[in-house]
């Protein structure tokens, strides 16, 4: 089946980007990927997003905005794109269940998705007090012990950021020297609310009835296991740009970022737009997110509407 604009992914940016585009009656296709709805979905109260003074839980944040598409004629399907085609347009899409669609143009929002740990209790405590974002949940561990695992400059900047908000922010790296360039360990070796526990590997996530109470590690130099208490733990080892099903068609940076022409969502292919935390390696927010999703949307109608010109002209 043909579509004038098919959206691949269903986060701030995704829904945005539908938003947009069915208002300019061009009725897109969004696909809504592996985690419909992206990272706000595992997020409990998200108290940033403008336009909600008492705050608003991000699952239904996430219904909003897709019934919101849903009203202006946006068409949103499950599935997962297993592969694309990007050499020649229309653009063709393979889906997992072995259906092909095919677009004049494309708006990849495919998020990027945080690197975990993989060890007991992580995934379980995801908005029980295991966090990945410290701009979007630093705030509810005010007066708090709190965890920053992870040994670069993220790690780093967490942790200094949590400090306006913790009792204490406790640095887990499981080597003995960190990553992070010198000036950034300096400036969080100098904040006095930040503790260390380098040369220690995390284990387990320990957590009761109200959630995390601290975290299982296994101390590299003595070879014994110890429980560091905290109320919530940050996980600062990352992220990975959901790009595997573009096959390296499109150029990204050196983490896997795709790059877009800077002050526009355009990749390097006509008619392929980037929006979102797979083109975004700095701000990673939801209102970010949902403000490339309207650009996305405006750069992609606006290369449709000349695509139509540009037509009419070679048939006169």
């Amino acid at each position: 089946m043909h579509h004038k604009a098919i959206i691949i992914g269903t986060g701030p940016a995704g829904l945005t980007a539908a938003i947009y585009l069915a208002r300019a009656n061009l009725s897109p296709l969004v696909i809504e990927g592996i985690q419909p709805g992206g990272q706000l979905t595992t997020t409990t109260e998200v108290d940033n997003f403008p336009g909600f003074p008492d705050g608003i839980m991000g699952p239904e944040l996430m219904e909003n905005m897709r019934n919101q598409a849903l009203r202006f004629g946006a068409n949103i399907v499950s599935g997962r794109v297993a592969g694309v085609d990007l050499s020649k347009r229309p653009f063709t899409l393979t889906l997992e269940d072995g259906g092909v669609l095919t677009a004049d143009s494309v708006i990849i929002s495919t998020g990027a998705s945080a690197k975990k740990l993989g060890i007991t209790g992580e995934n379980e405590n995801i908005g029980r007090g295991v966090s990945t974002c410290a701009t979007c949940d630093g705030f509810f561990f005010r007066n708090k012990k709190i965890i920053v695992i992870g040994g670069g400059d993220t790690a780093m900047e967490e942790a200094q950021f949590l400090t306006r908000f913790a009792s204490e922010v406790r640095v887990v790296h499981r080597r003995n020297e960190l990553k992070a360039s010198k000036i950034m360990q300096d400036h969080a070796r100098g904040n006095q609310k930040v503790a260390w526990s380098l040369d220690r590997t995390p284990l387990e996530v320990i957590s009761g009835p109200l959630g995390v109470t601290g975290l299982k590690v296994l101390n590299n130099a003595t070879g014994e296991e110890e429980v560091l208490e905290a109320d919530g733990i940050f996980l600062a080892i990352g992220h990975t740009p959901n790009t595997g099903f573009l096959g390296g068609q499109l150029p990204t940076d050196e983490l896997g970022y795709l790059k877009v022409i800077p002050g526009t969502s355009q990749t390097t292919i006509p008619g392929v737009f980037a929006c979102g935390d797979v083109q975004d390696r700095i701000y990673r927010q939801a209102i970010t997110s949902a403000g490339s999703g309207c650009m996305a949307a405006l750069d992609c109608e606006r290369f449709l509407t000349e695509q139509v010109h540009r037509e009419a002209v070679v048939q006169i």
